[in-house]
């Protein structure tokens, strides 16, 4: 019998410890929504009409990820990056990508010093040193070059000499990319594409959003972006995005779409004629923490299938590769994806 309730009382312990748990990071989670709340409204007062766009650029964030901006110029990416710098609290700089540039241009290098008659190498770091970091023109970069990058997003360090060097952290890149002029450019490699988290497209603005943009910066003053948190508050927010627990039925979602976007096991037509390769496992742990990321922004608790349709696009267009047939027919990436999601709707 005393056996018996030494056991109930240890139990009815560690559901108490859980629903402890449980307040806890409903706690801290309502109060990371309340600071990216007031983020969004600060982001929003500089850059106008890309609601969307700030909101991919924050999930990316929140979900510890890269972002690839695809625009034409003239939309504001780079404006975009030093606002989000400035709000969230990081460190932010940023980095023209041009043919000749060199991978010590970026990352670094060692130089030898003498001193009190004894020479030594002392590295001096490079511009990847920081928190944020926006590669403008990214694939204007030789592949020398932009394989240098790769390491420094996959492992968050760079080696240099035979020696590691840890990058600050949090550490984001948000790479720019002009989807119209190609020529003198190295298209980026598949390998350095599924890197980033998300692709996020930017479009022209509304007429509305236009109308605001010319009026409002083209006179004697301008919005300046104000802080609304700190990097350690960011990297708090991201590691709670990890601890939001997911249904089985959206697990079941991701797990679904993903797999039916390789031509070698999918059932969808679209997907068997257009596309030459799909995506990989790294597409479902994207589409997870960008998901967990979109339901914490959004001041909910747990991530719905809605977050992982409404995901879909800027998480898997970089992911998947169309075949000449959906060329010659116009078919494009965005289309496939959205015959996917059909079936989750």
């Amino acid at each position: 019998m005393k056996q018996g309730s030494r056991v109930l009382a240890g139990t009815e312990s560690t559901a108490a410890n859980a629903q402890s748990d449980d307040g806890d990071i409903a706690a801290k989670v309502e109060h990371a929504v309340t600071q990216l709340s007031d983020a969004r409204t600060r982001i929003g007062r500089v850059i106008y009409g890309q609601e969307t766009v700030i909101e991919q650029c924050l999930i990316t964030l929140l979900a510890g990820g890269h972002g690839l901006l695809v625009g034409v110029p003239g939309l504001g990416k780079t404006l975009l990056v030093e606002t989000l710098g400035s709000v969230l609290g990081l460190s932010e700089k940023r980095i023209q990508f041009t043919p000749d540039l060199m991978p010590a241009d970026i990352l670094g290098s060692e130089v030898l010093e003498e001193s009190g008659g004894s020479r030594s190498f002392r590295f001096l770091p490079g511009p990847i040193f920081t928190q944020l970091l926006m590669a403008d023109e990214i694939n204007r970069a030789s592949p020398r070059t932009q394989s240098a990058l790769l390491q420094a997003m996959q492992e968050s360090r760079v080696s240099i000499a035979g020696a590691y060097h840890a990058l600050p952290q949090p550490f984001h890149v948000l790479a720019t990319q002009n989807p119209i002029e190609q020529e003198g450019t190295y298209p980026l490699p598949e390998a350095q594409l599924d890197r980033f988290l998300m692709q996020i497209n930017i479009d022209y603005p509304d007429i509305a959003a236009e109308r605001e943009v010319i009026i409002k910066t083209t006179g004697l003053s301008r919005a300046v972006p104000e802080q609304a948190l700190t990097a350690d508050e960011l990297a708090e927010a991201q590691k709670l995005v990890r601890r939001i627990p997911v249904g089985e039925s959206v697990v079941d979602a991701i797990l679904s779409l993903v797999r039916d976007g390789r031509p070698e096991s999918t059932e969808n037509e679209m997907v068997r004629n257009y596309v030459g390769w799909g995506p990989g496992p790294r597409a479902s742990q994207a589409l997870m923490l960008a998901a967990r990321a979109r339901a914490m922004l959004t001041g909910r608790l747990a991530p719905s299938i809605d977050d992982v349709v409404i995901l879909a696009r800027p998480v898997l267009r970089h992911r998947m590769a169309l075949g000449f047939a959906a060329r010659a027919e116009g078919i494009t990436i965005d289309q496939v994806i959205d015959s996917l999601t059909e079936s989750l709707r």
